[in-house]
């Protein structure tokens, strides 16, 4: 009878926890479509020379969009080793043997040290956090975005770009160096990739994560 009564609890704190969750989820990710497609670069000339950037052409056009509002980071791992030829594609991949996320969600999503114990799990490629970058050490490393041996993945707010939403992670995939441009391959269907001014995703990366209080930066995997 105690071993039934303990169960329905565990049962009711998972349920309770899965449903806090997605209304969490749902919360951080109300940014309308006007403002998404307005507070960023679409222009099919552009995206088209960014798709044929050195990096950003290892994704072949393709990204995969992350399976809910809470795992962008895994999504985003998952798609850079797709494009680097790792084994562990998918999100369930990359997350095999990590112990995070086992519900099915990121629970008030992954920090990016938490991301970075993610992508060392499965791969023997050095992983690199860099965060407490200044505005032009932030320069340089879009510099090298575009070099087939280093891969980067953002960490950033939409509040700064889009004016509404949460953290976020989507894989770089260049730098449009006479523009000034970023190419984010962003996971999430609703925005999809996009470019934006390099001064612009610095200054939404060059914020606290109040989740492990710690200035979000970037993912080196190299």
């Amino acid at each position: 009878m105690k071993r039934s009564l303990a169960f329905a609890v565990i049962v009711i704190a998972v349920v309770g926890l899965l449903g806090g969750a997605a209304l969490l989820i749902a919360g951080q990710s109300r940014v309308s479509q006007d403002a998404i497609q307005s507070s960023v670069t679409r222009t099919p000339e552009l995206i088209d020379s960014a798709w044929k950037l050195p990096v950003a052409a290892t994704f072949n056009a393709d990204v995969t969009w992350q399976s809910n509002g809470s795992r962008c980071g895994p999504a985003s791992v998952a798609n850079t080793f797709r494009s680097i030829g790792e084994e562990e594609t998918t999100e369930a991949e990359v997350l095999a043997g990590t112990g995070m996320c086992w519900t099915g969600f990121c629970v008030i999503g992954l920090t990016l040290d938490e991301l970075a114990e993610v992508a060392r799990t499965n791969t023997k490629r050095k992983v690199s956090v860099l965060r407490n970058l200044s505005a032009d050490a932030f320069r340089e490393h879009m510099k090298r975005a575009n070099d087939p041996d280093r891969r980067h993945i953002v960490n950033f707010t939409r509040e700064k770009i889009f004016g509404a939403g949460a953290g976020h992670f989507s894989p770089v995939g260049g730098y449009l160096e006479a523009e000034d441009m970023v190419f984010v391959l962003d996971v999430n269907e609703d925005y999809k990739p996009w470019l934006v001014e390099r001064e612009r995703l610095f200054s939404a990366m060059d914020t606290i994560d109040s989740d492990g209080d710690k200035k979000r930066g970037l993912l080196l995997i190299e």
